[in-house]
């Protein structure tokens, strides 16, 4: 293969890396100095990390690909799938669940995963904005304004019903068609159920039931018996990397001025179009005792663009680097389309709703 079909198919690929490091690099020579990264965004991570080695080993040993073939088996395939991500994401966070389901969906041997991909997404944005420990914003609103759980939940719930019944619908409307290859017998490997006891401490980690540091378990299993599965997508991991240094530079560029905006709702779900929902919370908060607002604006601008929220660069990344995966452009378009789109209807429904107190 030519020098430079090599470099276009890399770039095509790792633009994400691309331009997270040239926006890493450009944000910090404006503003002169290294972004600084809190110990929380380390042990994220540090997370990512020894999921990303654990879901590679439950996919090498064969688990993943067993699970897929008896979802195969059944009927309303994408409504399983589609579901099976929104409930999860209420207690296992979206990013975690999207690690497990888009691997397992793109194991299947179906078309029209990208539309799966997709959808898949969106229901990890929506599902995990239910609850107090759906995702990492979600938890520090609730922390940070000592909210009652009842309260959270009832003040998001409009949000997370309405697309639950548009994800419903969308995905009856998703017709696939099965390979006609036969299926081979599954074997799984011995390894797999070890990294099935992993993914469950890795969970409990998660939860803060067992220390962060439990989690090296995972590397020195892998380095000891199974370095296949340390070969991870580092380029990601890299990106979230620069991401968070992106967040930390537009935070000091941005505090002076976030103290003039009346409208925490747009402000949360338009900057986090930008710096993800996580460090758009982090930023807002410090500014505001809106949490209603700021709830539903970190939430809704988890739709929208791929920085909007770990769980689509995690979603989209697993898909364009999966061996099956073709035309990336045209998945992009469809990826920031119907990303756009849930967006928008965020924003209606929030003015709907909350129409006398929109402009506070």
């Amino acid at each position: 293969m030519k020098p430079q079909v090599i470099f276009i198919d890399f770039v095509l690929k790792e633009w994400l890396l691309i331009a997270s490091g040239v926006g890493f690099a450009l944000l910090s020579i404006y503003t002169k100095h290294l972004p600084i990264y809190s110990i929380d965004e380390l042990q994220v991570l540090f997370i990512l990390f020894v999921l990303f080695i654990t879901v590679n080993g439950l996919q090498k040993g064969g688990l993943l690909l067993k699970i897929a073939q008896s979802i195969e088996k059944g009927k309303v395939i994408p409504l399983k799938l589609v579901l099976a991500t929104f409930f999860l994401s209420m207690l296992v966070t979206n990013d975690i669940v999207l690690m497990v389901i888009v691997p397992l969906t793109l194991s299947l041997n179906i078309n029209r995963k990208d539309i799966l991909v997709i959808l898949e997404a969106l229901a990890a944005n929506s599902g995990s904005a239910l609850t107090p420990i759906g995702n990492p914003q979600n938890l520090y609103i609730y922390w940070f304004y000592g909210i009652h759980p009842c309260t959270f939940i009832k003040t998001i719930f409009p949000f997370s019903l309405v697309f639950l019944g548009l994800l419903t619908v969308s995905s009856l409307f998703v017709v696939i068609q099965k390979d006609l290859k036969e299926d081979q017998i599954q074997k799984i490997n011995k390894k797999a159920y070890v990294y099935g006891v992993l993914f469950i401490v890795i969970l409990l980690t998660v939860f803060h039931v067992l220390p962060l540091l439990t989690g090296v378990a995972v590397i020195f299993f892998a380095l000891i018996f199974d370095r296949k599965a340390l070969y991870v997508d580092y380029a990601l991991l890299f990106s979230f990397f620069f991401f968070f240094g992106i967040a930390d530079s537009l935070k000091s560029i941005l505090a002076s001025e976030i103290t003039h905006s009346g409208h925490i709702f747009l402000l949360s779900a338009l900057a986090s179009q930008v710096m993800s929902n996580v460090p758009a919370t982090l930023l807002v908060a410090k500014f505001t005792s809106n949490w209603q607002a700021l709830l539903w604006g970190s939430n809704a601008g988890g739709f929208g663009s791929l920085f909007g929220s770990l769980a689509n660069l995690i979603a989209y990344k697993l898909y364009i680097t999966h061996e099956g995966a073709n035309n990336i452009a045209m998945f992009t378009a469809k990826f920031l389309a119907i990303g756009y789109m849930a967006l928008f209807i965020s924003i209606g429904l929030y003015f709907l709703l909350y129409r006398p107190a929109a402009l506070l």
